[in-house]
């Protein structure tokens, strides 16, 4: 039997996934690491670490399918997008710890280029709002701060790379020094349009051309595994940004298609085909998955906190052991008692954002007990997700019809429907939730035919469930109204 093998490299663990030509998972393994948090919303990882675990699971992931890497035909790889790492180009050594996309260190720089009236001029080049989010001055931050750094860099002795390019250099043994369009697309150093690095941006955040990898169509051969790293050559042919591989694992490929991972953090994606959109509310425009040099543009919203508000209640809170267990507190209480939760840890994306604006808990009473507060909490997510919906309704002038879900948290009976009874729209739950991972495996798969065409794909997709909305529309708008007042305290909490 011959699968492909797909590295799904997130914000808070490594996971191997081996897919049969069905769909179905075969085996699978996942490794948290360390999250390293310097200073207040301040967020790294050690690219070691990444990397470790990410070879650690592949070998767990096989023995669990029963297979060893002669059976694999190809690897995809998809990644948490944004977050920055720079090494040397002889040793391979990191010069820094990666900058983590939730990090918020760079946000005085932000507003200084808007303050400059940067703003636009960047948002009509790469389709990005300025925000310590994206990766250019993540990039500009390391090269000032990192003693010889910028000399170095200046030499052509480093290379930057989002978590993709690194793990393929690594796997590679810096053989591949590659991206694709989607991650190139989140740098705020890419211009969509032209489809390349940008001059103009590179001078802006000054960042070296020397330091950035060539950039490809998400379905193409990269180049090949080296035999020490993994025990076989192996090609990797589908490499992809966790969110975009996650449109494409759920053949999101025509105009109008939207769906919502639940991972870490939310994100709401619609394919918008092949012409820009430019959002009025927020939003980000940026490049989803192909197998050629015309990816389509995609229309998308950011929550910085999703998932991990069950993290934060489980680790930091401990009000909870296993994320699992919030459905189940959450089903014991009617309501949340007034209590509104707003996770605004490390600021506020899509559409407001705000990286002044915290966390906040509001409509405390004596009544209020741990059930009440853990749904609050799962309600969150739901109401975050709303606000891009909201605004992405907004940009194109109608209203959504379905929401395709998926991500760990999609799992959650609850929180899915109190997402429809928000949202008023049906709230669809596949039943392979790891579309992430899947993306990148069909992306793979494709290019060295593993599978045919789309038509052999859709054949795997089944639905697990669909959820219905089942409030009054009255009950809806007190909800979001209790909503709005929350955010408006987070935002002036500065």
């Amino acid at each position: 039997m011959k699968y492909i093998l797909a590295l799904d490299q997130g914000t808070t663990s490594s996971r191997a996934i081996v897919f049969d030509k069905q769909g179905t998972i075969k085996g699978m393994a996942q490794q948290e690491f360390r999250q390293i948090y310097p200073v207040a919303g301040w967020v790294e990882h050690n690219p070691k670490d990444i990397f470790a675990s990410q070879v650690g699971v592949i070998a767990e992931a096989l023995a669990n399918a029963d297979c060893d890497m002669s059976n694999v035909l190809a690897i995809g790889i998809t990644n948490q997008r944004e977050t920055t790492i720079v090494w040397d180009k002889d040793s391979g050594e990191p010069v820094y710890n990666a900058i983590v996309w939730q990090c918020r260190r760079t946000a005085a720089f932000c507003d200084q280029l808007k303050e400059r009236g940067l703003a636009d001029m960047i948002y009509q080049k790469t389709g990005l709002v300025v925000d310590a989010y994206f990766s250019a001055t993540k990039i500009k931050w390391i090269l000032d701060n990192v003693g010889g750094a910028r000399q170095k860099a200046e030499e052509g002795k480093l290379l930057f790379g989002t978590v993709d390019t690194y793990l393929m250099w690594k796997l590679s043994k810096g053989e591949i020094f590659k991206t694709d369009y989607t991650n190139a697309s989140r740098t705020m150093l890419f211009n969509i349009h032209t489809l390349t690095w940008d001059e103009e941006l590179l001078k802006l955040f000054d960042v070296p051309s020397s330091m950035l990898p060539q950039v490809s169509p998400s379905g193409s051969m990269f180049g090949h595994t080296a035999v020490e790293v993994v025990g076989k050559s192996v090609p990797i042919c589908g490499v992809v940004g966790d969110q975009q591989s996650a449109l494409f694992g759920q053949l999101c490929v025509n105009k109008g298609d939207v769906k919502n991972t639940y991972g870490t953090g939310c994100f709401l994606l619609m394919n918008v085909g092949d012409k820009n959109v430019q959002s009025k509310n927020g939003l980000v425009t940026t490049l989803g998955a192909s197998l050629n040099d015309k990816p389509p543009y995609v229309l998308e919203g950011s929550v910085f906190i999703g998932g991990a508000v069950v993290q934060w209640l489980r680790d930091e809170m401990r009000m909870i052991r296993t994320a699992s267990e919030t459905e189940t507190y959450a089903s014991r209480v009617p309501d949340t008692n007034g209590v509104y939760i707003v996770p605004a840890f490390t600021g506020m994306g899509a559409p407001y954002w705000d990286s002044q604006a915290r966390g906040l808990v509001c409509g405390l009473t004596r009544g209020v007990k741990k059930e009440h507060f853990i749904r609050a909490s799962l309600e969150s997510i739901a109401y975050q997700v709303n606000d891009l919906m909201e605004a992405m309704q907004k940009d194109m002038g109608s209203k959504i019809n379905c929401l395709r879900v998926d991500g760990g948290a999609s799992a959650n009976n609850f929180l899915m429907q109190f997402q429809a009874d928000l949202l008023n729209t049906d709230v669809i739950r596949p039943k392979v939730v790891e579309t992430t991972a899947l993306g990148c495996a069909y992306l793979a798969g494709l290019k060295v035919g593993y599978w045919q065409d789309f038509n052999d794909i859709k054949q795997n997709c089944q639905i697990d469930k669909v959820f219905h909305s089942t409030i009054s529309k009255d009950q809806r708008k007190l909800l979001k109204k209790g909503w709005k007042t929350a955010i408006k305290k987070a935002r002036l909490s500065k």
